[in-house]
């Protein structure tokens, strides 16, 4: 495996208590393969991403039974070594609002050749070349690199922002919401330049794809984890977990979206909001929200446990699926949920 996370927990210590962003997330991702990570926000994959990038303010407390990179401990690694071996050389990330990352009163091209310089021992000059040969690869001009964010449009800072993330050819890249506040045509456009990238590079590219949306993840995804209040869900390959879901969470996160099969089929909701995440909660998170949930839900901590060959769910009812899948198409099924919410 190229990250493998076992039991991952990032918690901040605030005045009104310990928030557990993260409370016991794993998950893994091998070469060459796109994991992509969907919940709804405030789940925690904001905070999953800094934690990996180590980007977490001071408050926060990580801890994890194994958090590994090609075998090496990240958690014992100190913050010297880390900025010299791992960051931007094997792990890049694209950030959320990448639009807005890129500082204003810098040339665009100057600020990709300020991360080489500062992660490489290449020299300016071969830089700045390896920065044009970048903006090509994504499809940008190579006078491009001479403008100002200002003169970029969304998709084209959103590319920049790609270009910068591969500059010291990583071996995996983290994109946290990579389409968002980009129109459905300009999505299509950074997607598929995406894929294209990874078929012409020589050295396999792997990536961890956070987002909320959940045609981006189907389309781009081998498999796919589900995060909902700190804590993994479920994770299979992309066909089997959409086919096939295990968890309720994921039953419900079908029902709200759309599908080209079922163009006239009616969206349903899930009722309710996630839980405050300051404190114990002993059960399963999403017992009040979760129209299957029995008295043993809100007290027994549901295992991350296999229930098919690669495919993990959190759920202590799992031998109930079938009769699950079926009602879940039903709008009132889940209405009959609005009481415990």
């Amino acid at each position: 495996m190229l990250l493998d996370i076992h039991n991952l927990k990032t918690h901040y210590q605030t005045e009104s208590g310990t928030v557990k962003a993260v409370d016991g997330v794993s998950f893994s991702i091998a070469e060459d393969e796109v994991f992509g990570l969907a919940g709804e926000s405030g789940c925690g994959k904001s905070t999953l991403i800094r934690t990996i990038m180590r980007l977490v303010p001071g408050n926060a407390r990580v801890s994890a039974e194994r958090l590994a990179f090609r075998g090496q401990d990240l958690l014992a690694m100190s913050d010297h070594d880390y900025r010299e071996k791992i960051l931007w050389q094997e792990i890049s990330l694209v950030p959320q609002s990448a639009m807005n990352s890129l500082n204003p009163v810098h040339r665009v091209g100057d600020q990709v050749v300020e991360a080489i310089l500062a992660h490489s021992d290449m020299g300016r000059r071969e830089a700045a070349a390896r920065v044009v040969s970048l903006f090509e690869g994504v499809g940008l001009q190579a006078g491009l690199t001479h403008s100002y964010p200002h003169e970029f449009s969304g998709g084209m800072r959103q590319r920049a922002m790609i270009a910068m993330s591969l500059a010291l050819d990583p071996s995996l890249i983290i994109m946290d919401e990579p389409t968002t506040g980009l129109d459905v045509l300009v999505q299509e456009r950074i997607l598929r330049k995406l894929a294209e990238i990874r078929r012409q590079v020589k050295k396999p590219k792997s990536i961890l794809l956070i987002t909320h949306d959940i045609s981006v993840i189907a389309e781009m995804s081998d498999r796919i984890g589900i995060m909902y209040a700190g804590r993994m869900m479920e994770a299979a390959r992309s066909l089997e977990l959409f086919n096939e879901p295990f968890h309720p969470y994921t039953l419900g996160l079908k029902n709200a979206f759309p599908s080209i099969k079922a163009p006239d089929r009616q969206l349903i909701s899930i009722p309710g909001s996630p839980p405050n995440l300051i404190g114990d909660i002993p059960g399963c998170v999403f017992a009040e929200r979760c129209p299957f949930a029995i008295a043993d839900c809100n007290h027994v901590f549901p295992d991350f446990k296999e229930v098919s060959p690669g495919h993990f769910a959190a759920c202590i009812r799992t031998d109930h699926i079938d009769e699950f899948r079926q009602r879940a198409g039903d709008k009132s099924t889940w209405e009959s949920s609005k009481s415990k919410s």
